[in-house]
């Protein structure tokens, strides 16, 4: 069979199983959390996992078709119920999960009926993951875990999160940490809202205190906590390049521009100037993320992931403070910094234009900082000469700490 001869026949597998899976549960009158559970069964969760698992085992290229024909038929979406664990625990469990943990958690974390959340930053290891400082102690079948973490994405409504924590001190940092799935509902789990500038109380930090998880919630080996975070954060920069994009901020300034009476001041011309710049990095930040989709098909993990995130994540900063520039001196205008609860179903909206300014910063921290995917980049694809690690050999209980 030819490559070409393959992709057809792949493509019809998957047109014929969203084809009955519209048929026997039309979006229009199917509760979401059901069709997606019909989604999952039918292999169309995450087509490139194994069946049985949410997948076809086909190429995870066809997952953007298969979201195309369900999102045009009003399907709901695993991924906007979900991001965290539709994007990055998914991949993880798949990759380093025993079969029971498979078994147990994917379908219900595509549905959204358990969504899931991020715990590895913590005041004092943000940039530097390795160095946290939470710790698990094991007591027979169970850890416990004591230590805190902060900006926690939808901690408030999740129900498992994905936690990386130090179990031996002894060894340099990047070997010390396990990873586990830690129950949001387990006695000694405290969540406290992050009010952001926006008024939304999105983030959170996260006491953790005598919280005892059994060993079953481990993921991956003793001590091999690291590597299971990569895989972790590698899906993370696909998910945010791929899912964020300024596109409709630019989109939106489009249409402030064609609404201004003026166009043909010096101001205006500027303004338009960085309009069109902006829409050419727009379109080559996207041909980047399809580069890296294609090596994603054929088995390859490049850098373009982080590359797009970097660059997508600046575009839209400045892409929405364009927009603010274009409104003038309604630009000045917010309908209310009150605090308000972050609804996770309200996570696809975009917003007004003021509000999406203001949010955009959070995207150069979130799934890494601009500063560390520099540094990043630079050292691990560009060969420049590394940053100063004064603690790159010591045991991690032996490195100062403020």
């Amino acid at each position: 069979m030819t490559p070409q001869t393959a992709e057809a026949s792949s493509l019809k597998t998957v047109d014929e199983a969203i084809d009955r899976l519209l048929a026997e549960h039309p979006p229009a009158s199917t509760p979401p959390a059901e069709f997606l559970g019909a989604q999952y069964d039918a292999g169309l969760a995450w087509v490139s996992f194994p069946v049985g698992r949410g997948g076809l085992d086909l190429g995870v290229g066809l997952q953007k078709h298969i979201t195309g024909r369900l999102t045009a038929a009003g399907a709901p979406s695993g991924f906007f119920r979900n991001p965290l664990g539709y994007g990055m625990g998914g991949p993880t469990v798949l990759a380093h999960g025993t079969d029971e943990q498979q078994q147990r958690y994917l379908r219900p974390l595509f549905t959204g009926e358990e969504v899931w959340c991020q715990l590895f930053s913590e005041p004092n290891a943000g940039s530097d993951l390795a160095s946290l400082a939470t710790v698990a102690v094991r007591d027979g079948d169970e850890w416990v875990i004591n230590g805190q973490k902060v900006w926690t994405s939808w901690g408030h409504v999740a129900r498992w999160g994905m936690l990386l924590v130090r179990t031996d001190p002894s060894v340099v940092k990047h070997r010390g940490l396990t990873f586990f799935l830690c129950d949001m509902t387990a006695p000694g789990v405290e969540i406290r809202p992050l009010r952001q500038l926006t008024g939304d109380a999105e983030f959170n930090e996260v006491y953790l205190t005598d919280v005892r998880l059994p060993d079953a919630q481990r993921i991956g080996g003793v001590g091999q906590g690291w590597g299971v975070a990569l895989t972790t954060l590698n899906n993370e920069r696909y998910m945010l390049s791929d899912g964020l994009s300024a596109r409709p901020a630019v989109d939106a300034a489009i249409g402030l521009w064609r609404e201004r009476a003026d166009t043909s001041s010096a101001q205006a011309r500027v303004l338009r100037d960085r309009l069109l710049d902006l829409w050419i990095q727009v379109e080559v930040t996207r041909l980047t993320v399809l580069r890296a989709d294609t090596d994603r098909e054929r088995g390859g993990t490049g850098p373009q992931g982080s590359v797009a995130k970097l660059a997508t994540t600046q575009l839209n900063k400045r892409a929405t403070e364009l927009c603010v520039d274009l409104l003038g001196a309604a630009g000045m205008l917010y309908d209310s910094y009150d605090t308000r609860e972050f609804d996770i179903q309200d996570a696809a909206e975009q917003g007004g234009p003021v509000r999406s300014f203001l949010r955009a910063r959070a995207n150069t921290i979130e799934g890494g900082t601009s500063e560390i995917l520099r540094t990043t980049l630079g050292e691990r694809v560009l060969g420049l000469p590394g940053d100063v690690r004064v603690d790159k050999n010591l045991p991690w209980s032996a490195v100062r700490r403020s």
